[in-house]
């Protein structure tokens, strides 16, 4: 059975910066989508996680290369995180 994620995110992770985008329920059947930045400081990643809460994200997927991605995850706790290499999380994403 397939599960299908109503409101979820994907975070592309980089030394400086993160690049998120939620795709939430949007009118009818049709799916909203909204892209943001963040910096990779505390302060920027507590920003991206109030976001993030106030999209009402449930699940996180996130692309990071590296050891980029620990500090992320470490402010990241509420969320379900599901972490994938590049070439997946673009599979996943065209399917979206």
């Amino acid at each position: 059975m397939e599960t299908i994620v109503k409101r979820a995110a994907g975070l592309d992770v980089h030394k400086a910066q993160v690049t998120a985008c939620v795709r939430v329920p949007g009118r009818g059947r049709e799916r909203a989508q909204e892209v943001a930045e963040f910096q990779t400081t505390v302060r920027g990643l507590l920003s991206l996680r109030a976001w993030l809460k106030a999209h009402r994200v449930s699940q996180v997927a996130m692309e990071a290369t590296g050891v980029y991605w620990k500090p992320v995850v470490r402010h990241e706790v509420p969320f379900d995180l599901v972490g994938m290499k590049g070439p997946h999380l673009r599979a996943v994403a065209a399917v979206c």
